[in-house]
């Protein structure tokens, strides 16, 4: 058969007067019934066409039919169809006779057709072989050899006494010949299990016959056991990997995913099999809108292809929705926050995204976005009993991009699935593939819960995933009336803190008596890191509210490089404390002060310096840029990693290790009253005040932050931030206010009248106890008085910033 593609220009006249509506329904009589189409497409405007009734009868005296016929509307109407016509037809008379009959003009009572000759254009086409096939289908596999254009194809079913057939038609904008979907429904199924869907291999080719197998067997299915449930993961993974993906195609896989969902309690092990297929389908879905959407019982899809020049963010959402039900969704072309009484989860793109796409002028990016309205499919192992999924879950992402750290965060609104009480906490999170040896879990890092009430969660996150919100059911929450006044008792305290670590400071450097023995010199150094962390605390918020990441990164970097300073010199302290009470023979450090700032200093800069080169954007500001509400800003830690392992573990080796240096003081207190007379009140009161004063220098008050839960969380926490924020003071109450040595210091150079000390006293004293020495008496030091040398060893060596530990030590190697 001769294949001719005609292409016509026509233009159409109709009289003054006539019904445009009814001339265009007599077009259509004219056309429609006049041949054996095999496609006919008529747009809203319906030209007029060809001189309908000569062509047909001239067609049809030579054997010949049309094919496809395409009308196009205005501003000028044109025709496009192909002829079909034997072989024996010369192809130049045809052609000549066809362009006749175009360009004949046409005209009735009320219709006059003019073909200008110019517009018309005859082609000879070739449309070759429909190609040899061979499908997968359940009823069999069938090979479908090479025919031409318009012919029809038998071949008997592989199993049953039927015949399958499949038509080659001549597709119309083209002009090549394709098969047309087979028709095996008189056949019997052969592929009657998952067993025999696992043998067959995925092809391109055949990528639709495995989503098509996939559904029939379902159809049949119930639930699905494990090896059933990975047979069709494995088959959709690379249907999605190597198909071409049509809207059809994904739209099924979708309906595919939904029941897997439905039919399967038991999706832990396979969560992020299944957000990978559907991620896959999204990117490589085709179509030529600018969005498309695919919906199913339990899931949702919207595909949106972005038009950069005026994109001003993104907003999708589900309306509303009921377990089995196909999801309502929407979508809107700007930043958008709801309320929250209109959405069951929804999921505001801010406009700094288009920061992210993809740099190519080849195709318009893509953004998708993802419903999942089975809370069962996310199921994390380590949550356990503690939290549970309180929301459906929401997603989205930029094909070909990857986006994180946002200036501006997007906002997920979620509806909870049952109500919140108000002892619960929700936590907004996203889905980590990598957590759980690759299974998958949920994490916080990056979102922050920026209001929560009985019925819904509105969180800020930095980056895009797969987000949604844990309910946590263990946690004893504190009430909001004890959170301020918890703020208010930190600030209050770190600021009283910061005073009287600043008379200490200006103490111990102001008289020189003082800071000449080791404990004193670290007790300056510890309180200049104390000084540090508490005046950084105090202004943290302050910088964070410029919104400079920079500025940010840097706050939260030093807040963190004296965080750990403090604790080293915390644990420099237990060491020392250790050198002087356990190991007094043979412990002398050359360089002593020298390597303790060294390692005080340094270990921390080493700390901070690698977060800042392995990720800098460990450090930075808590996301509170949102329309939402006002919230504190702080700039600290911002990777969850990076904190557990950089300030938790680094807290808990420090305490370990001052617990146990604190221990060896007890036991060495406890010796001591065990040899003294019983009924010793200032003994006893002395011995507290050396626990006090140990508790406070060695940080031992951050003990109860870890046993802050239950029942007793609200009290721990109470006496956390008392203890915590007022250690500076304790300080300064232990180790200037209640020694003698500092108070002479300030009595000789502070004070007047009746309170000044004349400065020779201490120097007479020193005199008469250097006379006493050379008699023979033991002396520890000008303040021991009558004390013995084992006593004053507790007291005063574990006492640090004493001006007369130094002597104690040397004294103690001598013997």
């Amino acid at each position: 058969m001769k294949k001719f593609r005609f292409d016509c220009l026509v233009f159409v006249s109709v009289i003054p007067g006539a019904d445009v509506s009814e001339t265009e329904a007599d077009i259509k009589k004219l056309l429609i019934p006049s041949y054996n189409y095999n496609k006919i497409i008529i747009l809203k405007t319906v030209p007029t066409s060809i001189n309908v009734v000569s062509l047909q009868q001239t067609l049809g005296d030579h054997k010949m039919e049309v094919l496809n016929l395409v009308l196009i509307g205005a501003p000028k109407y044109s025709s496009t169809f192909q002829v079909q016509a034997l072989k024996t037809v010369n192809i130049t008379m045809t052609g000549k006779l066809i362009f006749e009959l175009l360009t004949k003009g046409y005209s009735n009572a009320s219709i006059t057709i003019n073909v200008p000759t110019d517009e018309v254009n005859i082609l000879h086409i070739e449309p070759g072989l429909c190609p040899d096939e061979t499908m997968y289908t359940v009823y069999g596999v069938y090979t479908w050899p090479g025919k031409t254009a318009q012919t029809t194809h038998k071949m008997g079913c592989e199993k049953g006494k039927e015949s399958a057939i499949r038509f080659c038609k001549l597709n119309g904008a083209t002009d090549r010949a394709v098969w047309d979907h087979p028709d095996v429904s008189r056949c019997v199924r052969t592929v009657s299990d998952f067993v025999h869907l696992e043998n067959i291999t995925v092809t391109a080719n055949n990528s639709a016959d495995i989503v098509n197998m996939i559904e029939n067997l379902l159809k049949e299915q119930n639930s699905l056991t494990d090896v059933q449930l990975n047979i069709v993961l494995e088959k959709l993974s690379l249907v999605t990997k190597v198909g071409t993906l049509t809207t059809e195609l994904s739209s099924s896989i979708t309906n595919i995913v939904s029941k897997i969902c439905d039919y399967t309690t038991n999706l832990g092990k396979v969560t992020n099999e299944i957000l990978s297929i559907t991620d896959r389908m999204g990117d490589r879905t085709e179509f030529t809108e600018a969005e498309h959407n695919m919906t199913a019982p339990s899931l949702a899809l919207q595909l949106i292809n972005l038009d950069t020049s005026q994109f001003q963010g993104l907003t999708f959402g589900v309306s509303s929705f009921q377990t089995g039900l196909t999801p309502e969704i929407f979508f809107a072309q700007n930043f958008l926050v709801l309320p929250d009484t209109v959405t069951v989860a929804s999921i505001s793109l801010p406009s700094a995204i288009e920061n992210f796409f993809p740099q190519t002028s080849e195709t318009r990016p893509r953004i998708q976005f993802h419903f999942y309205g089975k809370e069962n499919l996310f199921k994390d192992p380590q949550l356990g009993q503690r939290s549970i999924l309180n929301t459906y879950v929401v997603s989205a992402s930029i094909t070909n991009a990857t986006v994180s750290n946002l200036e501006i965060p997007l906002v997920v609104a979620f509806h909870h699935l049952q109500p919140k009480e108000d002892q619960h906490i929700v936590k907004c999170v996203y889905w980590d593939f990598h957590k759980n040896n690759g299974r998958g879990g949920w994490n916080g890092e990056g979102c922050e819960t920026q209001k929560s009430n009985t019925t819904h969660t509105f969180c800020c996150c930095d980056h895009l995933t797969h987000f949604g919100a844990l309910l946590d059911i263990s946690k004893t929450p504190i009430n909001p009336e004890d959170v301020k006044i918890l703020t208010i008792i930190s600030y209050l305290g770190i600021g009283m803190s910061s005073v009287f670590l600043g008379v200490t400071l200006l103490t111990y450097v102001a008289f020189e008596k003082l800071r000449r023995d080791n404990p004193s010199k670290i007790l300056i150094n510890l309180s200049v890191a104390l000084l540090g962390l508490n005046m950084l605390f105090l202004v943290n918020s302050w910088f964070a509210s410029f919104n400079t990441n920079g500025l940010c990164i840097t706050v939260a970097a030093f807040q963190h490089y004296f965080f750990l300073a403090t604790f080293t010199w915390m644990g420099l302290e237990a060491i020392n404390m250790y050198l002087a009470l356990v190991k007094v023979f043979n412990s002398y450090v050359p360089s002593y002060i020298l390597k303790f700032c060294a390692f005080g200093w340094g270990l921390p800069l080493v700390v901070v310096s690698l977060v800042l080169a392995i990720d800098n954007h460990s450090y930075g500001r808590s996301l509170s840029r949102t329309p939402l509400e006002e919230s504190t800003p702080f700039c600290w830690l911002k990777n969850d990693v990076t904190f557990f392992v950089t300030v938790v573990a680094f807290v808990i080796l420090i305490l370990v290790c001052n617990i146990c240096v604190f221990a060896v003081v007890l036991i060495q207190i406890r010796k001591m009253r065990v040899n003294k007379p019983s009924g010793s009140g200032n003994g006893l009161l002395h011995d507290l005040r050396v626990v006090s004063s140990l508790t406070f220098l060695l940080g031992l008050t951050w003990i109860p932050a870890f046993f802050a839960w239950g029942p007793a969380k609200t009290s721990l926490i109470y006496l956390f931030s008392i203890l915590n924020s007022l250690q500076g003071f304790f300080i300064f109450l232990f180790y200037c206010l209640m020694k003698d040595n500092v108070r002479k210091q300030w009595r000789i150079h502070i004070c007047c009248g009746i309170f000044r000390l004349a400065e020779y006293t201490d120097w007479s004293r020193s005199v008469t106890l250097g006379a006493k020495a050379k008699e023979g008496l033991k002396v520890c030091s000008p303040s021991m008085k009558s004390e013995t040398t084992s006593d004053r060893k507790i007291s005063d060596c574990s006492n640090s910033g004493a001006s007369h530990d130094h002597v104690c030590l040397t004294q103690e190697r001598k013997h």
